[in-house]
């Protein structure tokens, strides 16, 4: 265990190590499990806004993490984008592929941790959380190690709030947990699957895909309180009452609370002498405050899931063509968010797996990798009708690549496959030239039997029995007319005679005959 060391060099102490959770067992981490967040959208203002983004850029990360976490709760559209794009990545096949130019043992060894990974079930729970990292540019995952018949395995993954960490203040894209130090713990080697998502270059506290949606949140903020006052205000009309002149101030009082009331209870009563009015409110409307919430939210989903039209639509530009346009950005979204959680899972929990329990490891270059297929199915009835004609063009196209393509398993040894079973029926419905190669195909001659060209010829002379037999009617029947040879000479001189089926059945016997003798040829016999 002393040489043993993580992708970066870190060397991994002890066996000891492996056992002990890092947020559990360290003294000065323990304050972390007592923390709990704020909520800094409450008066949350464009100043106080900036000075929390200002924050996440001197390395601490804490506010900037409670403001992503309050926009999730509070706004809903935010949420069903976020979540969209994250469950969008469940269910999507993955496989441990070992290094270019493989030997034995490294194949064992990727199917080792291949079997090892779908047998723990950590799979989906650990795709998901790290995905959480989409919003907050980065996610944290504890790992739980176990022993289990002589092999280290994973036996859990707890999740950690991205406010248990900080930025180290002197390399600004490191994560390090917060002790109340200045530079922070660094993490255990083999401990963390740390995930740190790029919603955009730069460093880490400027990389969440918050930054760019807090500000639309903000102004959709401001938009539906505004909104909200102007219902209270203008939404009902105005009710003024007006009492006589000498009123007691116990008869304004009255007058007052009915005034008050009407609006809830529709009815009330007031002294005899004092009236009741009802204005029409001020002209005005809901329109612009929804138009503010509208390109708020557009604004949002465009940041998130790269367009619009997969998540609402306004009647006017949302054409069928346009919404597939907005949808396979989404799928280039989701195919990238893949290849950069599958380079975590590679470097911090296939590498770990690997060094701990491979047989083939060397050195950290040579390692197996995850992967997400991510490839779509080509259209199998496409496919199959253009894939004979570049065959007989001569193209050598292996089956492997036509079963991926497909995404068709190749059958393993003693696996049940499908087939096609011969029927009479069907045959009798084939042209002459399927029936006559099909006889060759469906029913080989026994050794001791007829031969093949025996067969053609007899099927060849009952197909052609019909049309050679239209051919000596019509000359029969001229024979019999003619009183003379003279005058038989020019009765056949202007007799047409049709050959044409006679030439089709002969010209398909004689293409049924060609294959089959290159299939003898090819089969030995």
């Amino acid at each position: 265990m002393m040489s043993i060391v993580d992708i970066y060099g870190n060397p991994l102490r002890s066996e000891r190590e492996l056992k002990q959770q890092q947020t559990h067992d360290d003294a000065r981490l323990a304050h972390l499990q007592h923390h709990y967040d704020e909520h800094p959208t409450s008066g949350l203002t464009p100043s106080r806004l900036a000075n929390i983004m200002r924050e996440a850029e001197t390395g601490s990360l804490v506010s900037q993490m409670e403001l992503a976490e309050d926009i999730l709760e509070k706004d809903a559209h935010v949420y069903c984008e976020v979540d969209k794009r994250r469950k969008a990545l469940l269910g999507i096949e993955w496989n441990i592929t070992p290094p270019r130019n493989a030997s034995a043992q490294e194949k064992a060894d990727a199917e080792l941790i291949q079997q090892m990974l779908e047998d723990s079930t950590i799979m989906d729970e650990a795709i998901l959380e790290m995905a959480d990292g989409i919003f907050k540019a980065f996610s944290c995952l504890e790992i739980k190690w176990a022993q289990f018949d002589g092999l280290h395995v994973v036996q859990g993954l707890d999740f950690r709030p991205q406010t248990w960490f900080q930025l180290n203040p002197l390399q600004r894209d490191e994560l390090r947990l917060r002790d109340n130090s200045h530079l922070g713990a660094a993490l255990q080697p083999f401990g963390w699957i740390k995930h740190e998502h790029k919603a955009k270059s730069g460093y880490l506290g400027r990389a969440a895909l918050v930054r760019q949606v807090a500000w639309p949140f903000l102004f959709k903020n401001l938009s539906v309180r505004d909104l909200g006052e102007f219902l209270e205000i203008y939404g009902l009309p105005l009710r003024l009452g007006k009492y006589p002149s000498g009123a007691s101030e116990n008869e304004k009082s009255t007058l007052l609370r009915a005034v008050m009331s009407i609006g809830h209870n529709a009815g009330g009563i007031i002294p005899r002498g004092m009236e009741l009015d009802f204005h029409e409110a001020a002209k005005g409307g809901a329109e612009p405050f929804e138009a503010m919430i509208a390109w708020c939210e557009r604004s949002q989903s465009k940041a998130i899931v790269g367009g619009t039209l997969t998540s609402q639509a306004d009647g006017k530009s949302s054409t069928n063509a346009l919404g597939q346009v907005h949808n396979e950005v989404r799928q280039e979204l989701r195919d990238s968010d893949l290849k950069q959680i599958a380079a975590t899972l590679t470097r911090d929990l296939v590498y770990p797996l690997y060094v701990l329990n491979g047989r083939s490891y060397r050195s950290a270059h040579r390692i197996p990798r995850l992967e997400f297929d991510v490839t779509e199915p080509e259209d199998i009835k496409l496919l199959s009708e253009s894939l004979p004609g570049l065959v007989s063009l001569g193209m050598q196209i292996p089956q492997e690549w036509a079963h991926d393509k497909l995404k068709i398993p190749v059958a393993q040894k003693g696996q049940a496959v499908l087939g096609v079973s011969p029927s009479n029926e069907s045959k009798d419905n084939l042209t002459p030239l399927v029936a006559l190669s099909a006889i060759h195909k469906i029913t080989p001659a026994p050794d001791d039997g007829p031969d093949h060209a025996d067969q053609f010829s007899a099927q060849l002379r009952q197909q052609m029995g019909d049309a050679l037999g239209s051919m000596t009617d019509g000359i029969r029947a001229l024979v019999e007319q003619a009183n003379s040879l003279d005058e038989l000479a020019e009765l056949l001189a202007s007799h047409a005679v049709n050959v044409d089926d006679a030439s089709a059945i002969m010209g398909q016997a004689f293409a049924a005959v060609e294959l089959a003798g290159r299939i003898d040829v090819e089969q030995g016999r």
